[in-house]
């Protein structure tokens, strides 16, 4: 009887014994590091990536670092490990995905990702004096607060993201300008913060003395949205001449100095007057910029359009200068303090620029213009952010 009863016992130790192996191996095998390494940044800044897809039949590379449309293969080795190494590359952020047999794939082995519109990406940062301001540093951080409030301009209940400068919850007296930042097509209120980096590098301008401390204000650009899809996927239908993003009917630009405006004036220590105000955006946030200015050439003093100029032959975009004569004169008259244009040389909106700068050119406007390497990305857009946040207010 004792036998028999020492048998069982040990029998259930067995039984837990192997239960608990069971359930150690498991969660090794789930936590376990991907061996898969994958971007590698060697130290001469040349980057190779990896996937594993043994089935796999051709697997390409797109990168911000690469001309509009251009891809670079990855070759399979044995194992189906299928690898290509890209650069150097220059101190900076970069996006990229895989097409593994002509589907779109991130990176399955970079935890890295962040959101475009209705699109994620995979990315990495290359440390150095291009990417600098891209990462936190010791000081004060400025806040960045999601806000809803009321378009009756749009019918809508919509969100913007604010940011207020470091110091700003610890001095109630102070007062600031504002800088009304845009996105572009395809893009909302998140994009500027999450690939713009906008409250970091604001953060690193300001403590190191390069800026002047200042609200900005970060909007969804598209007038059928409340918010970022991810946050109220439901979306108006679009209306007759809106276009693909709604930049036609203006509908976004009159929301803005009718809705956005008074409310951030009349909720934050902001300061009035267009000494105290800038407007720049990208892309469709560009046009938005250019149809808000001409329209209301006494409300912003500081200007910058990025990518983004009067396109010819555009359903999307009438009006795109061939009857902005009256407006560029009446924006001259209100002699903005600066107006930049900035565009990379391989965008594909550059001729749209030149004949904004030839359009300008006619009306002896005066402007400063910045021409960059690449084309239509955020490497690019950071680039501008950084250098005309430290003209702002001076």
């Amino acid at each position: 009887m004792k036998k028999h009863l020492l048998n069982r016992r040990a029998l259930g130790f067995l039984l837990v014994l192997g239960v608990t192996v069971s359930l150690a191996n498991t969660a090794s095998a789930q936590f376990r590091r991907n061996p898969v390494v994958s971007p590698e940044i060697h130290a001469d800044n040349k980057i190779t990536f990896r996937v594993y897809a043994p089935n796999a039949n051709e697997i390409t590379l797109s990168g911000d670092w690469m001309g509009q449309g251009k891809t670079e293969p990855l070759v399979k080795g044995d194992t189906g490990l299928w690898a290509v190494t890209v650069g150097p590359l220059e101190a900076e952020l970069y996006g990229y995905n895989f097409t593994v047999d002509g589907a779109y794939a991130l990176d399955a082995s970079n935890a890295l990702v962040k959101r475009d519109g209705v699109r994620n990406i995979s990315f990495f940062m290359i440390k150095g004096k291009g990417s600098d301001l891209y990462e936190p540093k010791h000081g004060p951080k400025g806040m960045v607060s999601k806000v809803w409030y009321e378009s009756p301009t749009l019918g809508l209940t919509r969100r913007m993201y604010v940011y207020t400068p470091p110091g700003y919850e610890n001095n109630s007296k102070e007062t600031y300008p504002v800088f009304y930042l845009l996105h572009g097509g395809g893009g909302d209120e998140d994009a500027w913060t999450e690939l713009g980096l906008t409250p970091t590098i604001m953060d690193n301008l300001i403590n190191s003395g390069q800026a002047k401390p200042m609200i900005v204000v970060m909007t969804n650009g598209n007038p059928d949205q409340t918010a970022a899809s991810i946050e109220a996927p439901a979306k108006l239908p679009i209306q007759e001449g809106q276009g693909g993003f709604g930049m036609a009917n203006k509908k976004f630009e009159q929301s803005l100095v009718k809705d956005v405006i008074p409310y951030v004036e009349s909720h934050y220590r902001a300061k009035k007057g267009k000494e105290n105000r800038a407007l720049s955006g990208l892309s469709m946030g560009g046009w938005q910029t250019l149809n808000t200015t001409f329209d209301n050439p006494a409300m912003f003093d500081y200007i910058c359009v990025m990518s983004m100029g009067f396109v010819k032959d555009s359903p999307m975009l009438p009006n795109n200068g061939d009857d902005r004569d009256n407006d560029i004169e009446a924006l001259k008259k209100a002699s903005p303090k600066v107006y930049w244009i900035a565009c990379g040389k391989d965008d594909f909106l550059y001729d749209s620029v030149v004949n904004l700068r030839n359009t300008l050119d006619k009306h002896n406007f005066k402007y400063k213009y910045l021409e960059s390497t690449g084309g239509h990305t955020w490497t690019n857009w950071r680039i501008y952010l950084s250098q005309f946040a430290p003209v702002l207010f001076k």
